[in-house]
């Protein structure tokens, strides 16, 4: 179901405010409990059956956030909670976005290895991502244990920011899940940047990806240079009004119930570096790296050989990160490259 839908803007929504507003209003334990049975709502809506690992993963865990508070406070180690943790989820990910990838390359090794025809759930790198952010936020001390598991279950399956982000990592709306401030303010100013987003989407995003489809589309002796340098740019805007018109949906949606998420673009292309521009793009997918694996492994404040590989290892990962594929991973290693020599 898409934000820009019919069925989302003139039923979903209104339906899912009005039970909200009215007969749930200063309810907590109720509106949340709401929000995640409409929340899997919506994404059973497209995908009937893999609603039921995003069961799991809450499920899953919960279990690991309250494993992970125990061994904290009786001074055990986190080291099995939290590698056991990171391990079913990347799991779960590889198997339904990187194994016919993998086999395939093994195949191409000279294996001869049956390739399963797997579908890949809608949004699954960002609810697992979410899902890792709880359990690593709570190791770190970043957050509390969440008790509940109705609670985790609404942050992980949260319905504005499931499918296309941003990612929210859980010490950033920890409170709010219980502590958040509905007012005419707040919905007001959600109601607002929802429809900027969905302008961007519709208004303009929709209507150069036309343009750019056709060029992409033409036949390479019959492309004009004018023709492909329109198709490019066309495409360089449709790519960021797409997914920045997602983003100010996301966040308007979110504001509408009282939730505040953190800004994901920031005019990226108003950027005078590749380092700026990687601070103004995608930002939560950025800051995600950051706190989870370029810190851990040691950031910037190491000798420079290792440096240069916990910049390899980030941006090779956050190239697979946005598919399985080759592409990705030289598109990973151009911006490590990049960045590299920015430096």
């Amino acid at each position: 179901m898409l934000f820009s839908s019919s069925i989302f803007l003139f039923l979903f929504l209104p339906l899912v405010l009005f039970l909200y507003y009215l007969p749930l209003r200063g309810w907590r334990e109720g509106q949340n409990l709401f929000l995640l049975l409409a929340s899997l709502a919506f994404y059973a809506w497209g995908e009937p059956w893999f609603v039921l690992v995003m069961m799991a993963s809450i499920l899953i865990n919960y279990a690991f956030g309250l494993w992970t508070a125990r061994n904290k406070r009786t001074g055990k180690s986190l080291f099995p909670p939290v590698a056991l943790a990171v391990a079913v989820n990347l799991s779960v990910l590889f198997v339904f976005k990187y194994l016919m990838f993998t086999l395939g390359i093994l195949n191409s090794l000279g294996a001869s290895l049956t390739l399963p025809v797997i579908r890949l759930p809608i949004g699954i790198s960002f609810f697992t991502f979410q899902a890792l952010s709880y359990v690593l936020d709570v190791a770190m001390g970043k957050a509390r244990v969440q008790r509940s598991i109705l609670d985790l279950g609404l942050y992980i399956s949260f319905f504005p920011q499931l499918i296309a982000g941003p990612i929210v990592k859980y010490g950033d709306v920890a409170e709010q899940i219980r502590n958040r401030q509905e007012n005419w303010e707040n919905f007001s100013a959600g109601c607002s940047r929802f429809l900027i987003g969905l302008s961007k989407k519709v208004l303009i995003a929709n209507q150069v990806a036309a343009i750019a489809d056709r060029a992409f589309a033409m036949d390479p002796d019959a492309l004009t240079t004018p023709m492909a340098w329109l198709g490019a740019l066309c495409y360089t805007f449709q790519i960021y009004y797409d997914f920045s018109g997602y983003s100010d949906m996301a966040i308007g949606l979110g504001r509408m119930f009282g939730f505040r998420f953190l800004e994901n673009f920031d005019h990226p292309y108003a950027s005078t570096s590749v380092t700026e521009f990687w601070r103004r793009w995608h930002i939560s997918l950025g800051s995600w790296f950051r706190d989870y694996l370029y810190i851990p492994l040691g950031g910037n404040r190491v000798e420079k050989s290792l440096h240069v590989r916990n910049l390899l290892v980030v941006w090779l990962l956050t190239g697979l990160w946005h598919g399985a594929n080759w592409t990705f991973l030289l598109w990973g290693f151009c911006y490590f490259v990049l960045l590299y020599l920015e430096k």
